[in-house]
């Protein structure tokens, strides 16, 4: 142990190193005696020696001159202290004059003159002195006393004077008088010497059982271990070799005092063991019990009293056991008690709790430890005791049900103050020291920097450790897995993350005060991304970035979303690097059986956020970087992103284009963003934002998701206020365009998709549908569903594309008044089609035209519901002539006909009108009118087979079979033949053409067509020979006027 010096007047100056054991204590009482049963009679013999004058030489006695002469060095005979540093083997004679020296009343009188200051009052009794100057010079690293300053030499002497008596117990003579009850109580059995009786009171310091005036003397000599580790006799000795090994008394640059401090040594050789260098198990056994004595007693670190001294007031007064009061202070720094930590104790408790290095070993924290007993031995009995990953696997189990309160309270005050250091998580820094000096340009372990703040490290690391390959550097395998690893344990507390809770001090306050749930801070932050200051929504933003990448970081998301992802997530979960598929693959199966609550709630929370920002979406954004920087600059939300892109690829589409300017890997990332946009209203904040109003006022019943609330929008249309209205119509049209974002069409006929429309592109999956919808395999609830979205076609030709194109012509030619009278945002309520039909009567219509309106026609004439100014025009009569068909659940035209035979009983001109084209309509084609087609199926089979099909060809061969006696038609198709008769005869009646295209069709589907197409001939020809007779008389006098 290198050597000392102690300065006085009366005294030569005198290096002491470390002590020995002494062979023969005192016994209680002061008064030589066996202790321990140890003999004494030596210790006895030297006791009863008259005191030696003041210039007596240990180098003068006989017992030690042999071993001076051998073992030192001739310059230091003449130096009593200086001969102890060399000789350990004369024990008794040493060990008794150490205890002189305590007890010498010449050493008090130099005391007295030099820190004559300090002492105040006059003090005589053994050991007294000492004490008070001990005491004195605590008070004064503490800044408790100013009154009576020491000098520097004064320090030096005291501080010697305690390394004297350090490895026995006896030779400190106030805490040997004030613990002998407590030394029989606590440590009877423990031998003394090599300061194992201190050791051993250090330990019971804070049972009930320990006197209040031993417990203050041991706190006074642990404070003075804390100033100068070589108080300590036990640490000086285990760890010498490690010190001058490690280089931990070389620096010339820092002051003597700094070096001898407990927490300088503490991490110097902590740093040592971290960087992976041997340090002895001695050593390291020392280090353990002096980190947990730092831990369990805050008064021990004069910074911590100093600086933090109206906290421990206001906050944790009576708390001083066991590490309670710096748990305290640690949850004020978390601010848990509503309010903050000055700075300066801020930096104190950081201090501390890296020079104890709790992290490294959980049981240094005794706090921690008792809370935590019950979850480690069931959650983490795995782990070997005192393994730092005890801290991590405490983590892992944070918010779940194994986890008890007073642990996850300890655990998140302490990962505050390691959250802050990236070097106080022993696993991270022995797995990434090389990549933070690499990419962070960190300093050693036991060296700070003022200008790298609280977590900065490892920020840096977890930035790096998302970057790709062609980003540049990257972090190796090892501390990558570390990074991930807690970055996903720290994500559930944004007070762990100090560079988010600095920067977003004030917002937090701002909007997130009333949210202390787990995890809510952050969702709530999320959610007011807009709102939030510049370096807040930055530091937020980032990391919403990295949770798209990588969902884990989203602990309390996964342990909610386990069971699904077991049963269908667990290929994409597996892997060791996750892409955004987890998140994909959740959202795919968000309504499955095996999904709970809080499982959709957070997967439909991260689909909200992620519509903020297009960097949200992790695959999106990789696929579609270079296309939203090329087509779409300047736009960051994900909406309107998509919707950008989408327009983008429609109109390359529509115009052919041989080459889309949208990539291939963005088109179909594209569709899978526009496919879980459709699932939720909220997706879409622009159409969510109108019809919020309406959402309350009509759907407050219903539940979000699943496209539930806005099938209620849809169903509700006629009361949507006009800009939800508009928006909603809208939806519906790139819906009809595109059916596979039909999210309940898809989710409702996804079965009969598979059964039906197998190899069907998606574009045409609702056309295929219609076809299949009288099937006797259609699911009954598929079937309403594509009654429903027939409905909506039939409202406007524009929400059914496959009609738009079809008549692109006609409907301009012969409908051009309705379209004058249209607003692009609201439907024309059938009116165009209603147009087309009567064209179609008219055979006017091109091939393809008529096609579609043949089928629209088939269809509506099987469901009233499909024609809406048939529903409009007649909303009195159906329900008063046709109640019992209206109400039937399959509509087979049992409406239409009801109104047909009704058509006498109808009042209202318009619904008249509607009934009228309907029979109009029907003469066009037997097709149209199901009930006549159905009963004459027979005999179009055998009267009209050769007849091809359209232009009313086949209704003209059964009215001519019906005339024709020769022919025997089925009786119920006679009998609807006849009715049909009749009702057009009325028709015609109270309908008379209206122009010449209706009259030269009414005779055509008259049932004397014949006679009438006879008599019309006959009257043509009479009109052609009086024609000619007039012509040539008028000839012959023309003539005969030129004759003249």
């Amino acid at each position: 142990m290198p050597g000392l010096v102690l300065m006085s007047q009366n005294m030569p100056g005198l290096v002491l190193m470390s002590q020995t054991n002494p062979p023969v204590p005192v016994n209680i009482i002061g008064a030589p005696g066996p202790v321990n049963n140890v003999p004494v009679a030596p210790a006895v013999a030297a006791m009863t020696q008259p005191r030696r004058a003041t210039g007596w030489k240990l180098a003068e006695e006989q017992s030690c001159r042999d071993d001076l002469t051998r073992l030192c060095p001739k310059h230091t005979w003449s130096n009593n202290l200086a001969v102890l540093e060399c000789l350990q083997d004369r024990k008794e004679l040493l060990w008794n004059y150490k205890l002189n020296l305590t007890m010498d009343p010449k050493f008090e009188s130099v005391a007295m003159e030099i820190c004559k200051s300090t002492i105040t009052e006059d003090i005589h009794s053994q050991g007294e002195v000492i004490a008070c100057l001990e005491k004195a010079l605590v008070r004064e690293a503490e800044q408790q006393d100013q009154a009576h300053p020491i000098r520097e030499e004064c320090k030096k002497s005291i501080m010697r004077v305690a390394e004297l008596s350090s490895d026995d117990f006896h030779l400190d003579r106030f805490l040997y008088f004030s613990c002998r009850e407590d030394r029989e109580r606590f440590c009877e059995n423990t031998q003394a010497g090599e300061g194992k009786v201190y050791k051993c009171l250090f330990s019971h310091k804070f049972e009930e059982a320990m006197s209040e005036k031993c417990r203050e003397a041991l706190t006074t000599r642990q404070k003075l271990i804390t100033q100068d580790y070589k108080v300590s006799y036990s640490l000086t000795k285990a760890c010498k070799a490690d010190l001058r090994k490690h280089r931990c008394n070389l620096d010339t640059n820092m002051p003597r005092a700094r070096e001898a401090r407990l927490s300088y040594l503490l991490l110097c050789l902590e740093s040592a063991v971290h960087r992976g260098r041997t340090v002895s198990e001695d050593c390291q056994g020392e280090m353990l019990e002096y980190r947990r004595m730092l831990i369990e007693d805050f008064s021990l670190s004069p910074e911590i009293v100093l600086h933090c001294r109206g906290e421990i007031e206001t906050h944790c007064s009576g708390l001083h056991r066991k590490g309670r009061t710096l748990h305290c202070l640690m949850r004020v720094g978390r601010g848990d008690k509503g309010s903050t930590v000055d700075g300066l104790c801020q930096s104190a408790l950081q201090t501390l709790i890296q020079s104890a290095d709790p992290g490294s070993d959980y049981r240094i924290d005794r706090a921690l430890n008792e809370a935590c007993e019950s979850v480690i031995q069931t959650a983490c009995k795995h782990i070997r005791s005192g393994d730092p990953m005890i801290l991590s696997c405490l983590m892992e189990h944070l918010y779940t049900e194994k986890m008890v309160e007073d642990c996850e309270r300890r655990l998140l005050e302490l990962q505050y103050f390691i959250s802050r250091d990236w070097k106080l998580d022993p696993i991270l820094y022995k797995k990434c020291q090389g990549d933070a000096a690499r990419l962070c340009h960190t300093h050693g372990w036991n060296e700070t920097s003022e200008l790298m703040p609280p977590g900065a490290v490892f920020s840096c690391l977890y930035r790096h450790a998302y970057r790709t390959e062609e980003q540049g550097r990257r972090l190796s395998r090892d501390c990558k897995v570390e990074v991930q690893r807690i970055l996903h344990q720290r994500a559930l507390d944004v007070k762990l993350d100090p560079d988010l809770q600095k920067r977003c001090l004030t917002d937090l306050g701002k909007w997130c005060s009333d949210k202390t749930g787990t995890g809510q801070e952050l969702e709530c932050l999320q959610d007011h991304l807009e709102d939030l200051l510049s370096g807040c929504g930055e530091v937020v933003g980032n990391l919403t970035e990295l949770q798209s990448e990588d969902i884990h970081i989203e602990a309390l998301l996964i342990r909610a979303c386990q069971p699904v992802i077991q049963s269908h997530c667990h290929d994409v979960s597996d892997n060791q690097v996750d892409t955004g598929d987890v998140m994909e693959c959740l959202v795919q199966n968000k309504h499955q059986k095996e999904m709970n609550s809080k499982c959709t709630v957070g997967v439909t929370h991260f689909q909200l956020i992620q519509m903020k920002d297009f960097r949200f979406s992790y695959k999106f954004k990789m696929a579609c970087k270079e296309d939203v920087l090329k087509l779409c600059p300047n736009i960051k939300k994900k909406v309107d992103v998509v919707i950008c892109l989408s327009t983008t690829v429609r109109n390359d589409t529509l115009q052919d284009v041989k080459e889309q300017r949208v990539s291939l890997k963005c088109r179909k990332q594209l569709r899978v963003e526009e496919l879980e946009m459709s699932e939720d209203i909220r997706l879409e904040p622009e159409l969510y934002d109108v019809c919020k109003t309406d959402i309350g006022r009509l759907c407050s019943n219903v539940v979000f998701g699943n496209a539930q609330m806005m099938e209620c929008l849809k169903e509700r249309k006629k009361q949507l206020s006009q800009q939800c209205h508009q928006r909603v119509f809208k939806l519906q049209e790139g819906e009809m365009l595109d059916p596979e974002l039909d999210y309940q069409l898809m989710r409702v006929c996804k079965q009969m998709i598979k059964r039906f429309c197998t190899d069907v592109d998606a574009k045409n999956m609702l056309q295929c549908l219609k076809q299949n919808k009288n099937s006797e395999l259609m699911d009954p609830k598929c079937k309403q569903m594509i009654t429903k979205r027939q409905i909506t076609q039939n409202t406007d030709y524009r929400l059914n594309p496959i009609l738009r194109k079809a008549c692109k012509a006609d409907i301009p030619k012969f409908c051009q008044p309705i379209l004058n009278k249209a607003s692009d945002d609201s439907e024309l309520e059938g009116q165009v089609i209603g147009c087309l039909k009567l064209k179609y009567a008219d055979q006017r219509l091109s091939p393809d035209c008529e096609d579609q309106i043949r089928v629209i026609l088939q269809e509506s004439a099987l469901d009233y519901r499909l024609d809406p100014q048939l529903q409009i025009h007649c909303a009195e009569e159906i329900p008063g002539l046709c109640a019992e068909e209206a109400v039937a659940q399959e509509q087979t035209g049992q409406v239409e006909e009801c109104l047909k035979a009704n058509l006498l009983k109808i009042k209202h001109d318009l619904c008249k009108k509607e009934v009228l084209n309907m029979l109009k309509e029907s003469k066009a084609d037997v097709f149209v009118d199901p009930v006549l087609h159905t009963a004459c199926a027979l005999d179009l089979k055998h009267q009209c087979a050769a007849v091809t099909p359209g232009r009313g060809r086949q209704m003209s061969c059964l009215l001519e079979s019906l005339q024709d006696k020769r022919v025997r038609l089925q009786p119920e198709c006679k009998k609807r033949l006849q009715d049909r008769m009749d009702m057009w005869s009325y028709a015609a009646k109270v309908a008379p053409a209206e122009g010449f295209s209706d009259l030269a069709m009414q005779v055509m589907t008259s049932p004397s067509k014949n006679y009438i197409l006879f008599i019309i001939s006959l009257g043509v020809i009479v009109l052609f020979l009086v024609g000619l007779l007039c012509g040539r008389i008028t000839k012959r006098v023309t003539r005969e006027l030129k004759d003249r």
